[in-house]
């Protein structure tokens, strides 16, 4: 699965339908962020002090076993949503900041609606 690709130009929702493709793509995105626990690790990455999370962090969040962390991992990771970084033994998340922006660009209303 490709990330999402927004153009930087890209009209908000309000003034341009978007073509098929498009809207593919957003779709997964916010299927991705339909989930309650990967939207909670999106929350856990996007709220910690310098930006990065270990996985052990995450997966201490959770009343799940790790194979399931790491399949929402995956999930975010292939939407676009987080990056990874292996240090030794352990793997680092960062929130992809440019993916959210986007997100929030393509739904930003005109100012007076």
């Amino acid at each position: 699965m490709e990330p999402l690709e927004l153009l930087e130009c890209s009209p908000p929702l309000t003034r341009e339908p978007l073509d098929a493709v498009r809207a593919a793509g957003v779709a997964r995105v916010f299927k991705a962020l339909g989930d309650p626990v990967r939207l909670r690790i999106l929350s856990i990455v996007a709220s910690r002090a310098g930006g990065e999370v270990c996985v052990c962090d995450i997966t201490g969040a959770f009343a799940l076993s790790q194979p399931t962390i790491s399949h929402h991992l995956k999930v975010l990771k292939e939407v676009g949503l987080l990056t990874s970084e292996r240090r030794a033994s352990w793997v680092y998340y960062r929130l992809v900041p440019e993916t959210l922006g986007e997100l929030a660009a393509l739904l930003g209303l005109p100012a007076g609606v």
